[in-house]
């Protein structure tokens, strides 16, 4: 999802809004198909919380590499923070079963 929602920024900045939305959801529709399947698998095993925790760790995973290399924005320090408070969430969705 992040290359359907971010990558229109760099690659179609020149195009009408229209263009990148049409495209972006194009994207976004492929990887839906694989998503949604992944979901319902994943909820065999895991609760909606922890499919949601693990969504936003692999989407923070992907983001800042893709940020600071494709988009060339500057890697920060609320990268790191925002890492952490995944860690945490991450402990705190999954205890249970480390116990």
């Amino acid at each position: 999802m992040t290359f359907a929602w971010y990558a229109h920024l760099k690659e179609l900045n020149h195009k009408p809004w229209i263009i990148a939305a049409l495209l972006s959801w194009g994207i976004a529709l492929l990887e839906y198909l694989f998503q949604v399947p992944a979901i319902r698998i994943g909820y065999t095993a895991l609760n909606i919380g922890q499919l949601k925790i693990i969504q936003e760790v692999i989407t923070l995973s992907v983001f800042v590499p893709f940020s600071v290399m494709y988009l060339k924005d500057p890697i920060r320090l609320d990268y790191l923070w925002a890492g952490l408070c995944l860690v945490g969430a991450v402990y705190f969705m999954f205890r249970d079963k480390l116990a």
